[in-house]
């Protein structure tokens, strides 16, 4: 049966049987699938194990570009082959280019780990849509977002941001037609196609954003940056075995 619309959640941290439910339940069709710290590899193959007639998940990367205190989010879909976090920016965004990806930019303007407005209109051509709800955020956070996408003219997209399974599709972005496949629906945020953005009214909708919110405290912990970095063999990491020192010259940390 062919679908007359797609519901996309474009951003999720978590994937598994139980989240697959969820998304189903919640009349999510897709799922953008951009786990943190993660390579592209494992991702494609955890991606294509949970993808079945009734739900797409496409396979995503979030890049962290610039150092931890300064770092800047941007969520890469269609890449071919795998791109590491901490690498400067440009670096970052050129790779994307090299390969065609759908360049997203999660949570515009959010504390220091979001594009900028102004950093935004500098890179206006380079960036296919901004992310203009996002349940995890407060709601003058949103507005802030849907702002800047108005003023600098980009398309908006929605998110839940899932870092919890109870989160998954809470908010999503529905485009026209029947979006059957990852490279489908790549190719709808790569070429600006219409969409609208939708999320869940109500207390229940809140109450989960806010328990998503309070997530962040781990999500910015001394804790996570002592796991990132003292390890040294972190998978997204520049200097990682399986990149073959491809961006050792870009990467911010020597």
């Amino acid at each position: 049966m062919t679908r007359s619309s797609t519901r996309v959640d474009a951003h999720v941290k978590v994937l598994d049987d139980d989240v697959v439910a969820r998304a189903k339940a919640r009349g999510i069709d897709a799922l953008v699938y951009a786990p943190h710290f993660t390579r592209l590899p494992t991702i494609r193959e955890r991606a294509s194990w949970h993808t079945d007639d009734e739900l797409t998940v496409v396979p995503a990367r979030e890049v962290f570009t610039g150092d931890w205190g300064n770092r800047r989010h941007l969520l890469a879909l269609g890449l071919t082959e795998p791109v590491p976090d901490y690498i400067t920016f440009e670096a970052a965004m050129a790779e994307f280019q090299r390969q065609d990806a759908a360049v997203l930019v999660p949570h515009p303007s959010f504390a220091t780990i979001s594009l900028t407005r102004p950093e935004i209109a500098a890179h206006d051509e380079r960036l296919d849509a901004l992310e203009t709800y996002n349940a995890k955020l407060l709601p003058h956070q949103n507005a802030r977002a849907r702002n800047v996408a108005e003023a600098t003219g980009h398309p908006g997209f929605g998110s839940s941001y899932a870092h919890l399974r109870g989160t998954v599709g809470e908010a999503w972005t529905e485009f026209d037609g029947d979006l059957a496949s990852p490279e489908a629906i790549v190719d709808a945020f790569r070429e600006g196609r219409p969409r609208t953005v939708y999320h869940w009214p109500g207390a229940g909708h809140q109450i989960r954003g806010l328990i998503e919110f309070a997530h962040l405290a781990y999500e910015n912990t001394w804790e996570k940056l002592d796991r990132t970095f003292l390890s040294g063999d972190e998978p997204t990491l520049p200097s990682n075995v399986a990149y073959d020192g491809r961006f050792d010259d870009v990467s911010v940390y020597r």
